[in-house]
């Protein structure tokens, strides 16, 4: 690997371990458990797998790159989009990604969740990164992992970033409905006031 897809992939694993670090920091600051996959009326196992499935390969899968090459015979991907400034700006979008995912998460504090459960969210947090989006920290780990499939492209990258982009969507969708259920009104105000991904709503005069 050259050295711009080896500081990228540092950058991913750097975040890997901070992501785990932040949450064991937040759950002891809450003194509760924050991971509720496996909790709650919603299913969640299969965006719970995709996760973990998009995570590890995203750590596992550059160090078979590097050792044993790509599997894949003339790879249409890493034809079309191998080359320095492709490095360059997937390393911007990495690093980008991993920062906006670490500070929201760690700006959320007590009211950091992995998964979604009836009546075990936290407050809601509506000021800092999510004042412009619902979702800042799953926006940053789709930049992230879109970035590293631009320094690192090759269909098996492609792969992990969908599935990590499916998982995003689908806990998404399960995330609006249970704090929904959980919040009522508050949260249909802040949902109603700031869009799921970027940007606000203009909201009317009374």
């Amino acid at each position: 690997m050259s050295g711009m897809e080896i500081a990228s992939y540092l950058m991913v694993v750097v975040y890997v371990i901070s992501f785990l670090a932040m949450s064991a920091i937040l759950a002891k600051e809450a003194g509760r458990p924050v991971w509720l996959f496996g909790k709650g009326g919603e299913k969640q196992a299969l965006p719970a797998l995709l996760f973990k499935l998009a995570f590890a390969g995203a750590v596992i899968w550059p160090l078979m790159l590097a050792a044993f090459g790509n599997p894949v015979a003339h790879d249409p991907l890493h034809a079309a989009l191998d080359g320095p400034w492709y490095d360059v700006l997937g390393h911007l979008l990495v690093v980008i990604g991993a920062c906006v995912a670490l500070l929201s998460q760690r700006y959320m504090g007590t009211s950091w969740r992995i998964g979604a459960a009836e009546g075990e969210q936290g407050a809601i947090v509506d000021s800092g990164p999510f004042a412009i989006s619902r979702n800042p920290v799953f926006l940053g780990q789709a930049l992230l992992f879109i970035g590293l499939f631009i320094v690192l492209p090759s269909l098996v990258q492609a792969g992990l970033t969908l599935a990590l982009l499916i998982a995003i969507r689908l806990q998404v969708a399960i995330e609006e409905r249970v704090l929904t259920a959980s919040l009522g009104q508050p949260y249909l105000a802040y949902r109603a006031r700031v869009r799921r991904w970027l940007g606000v709503t203009r909201q009317l005069p009374a």
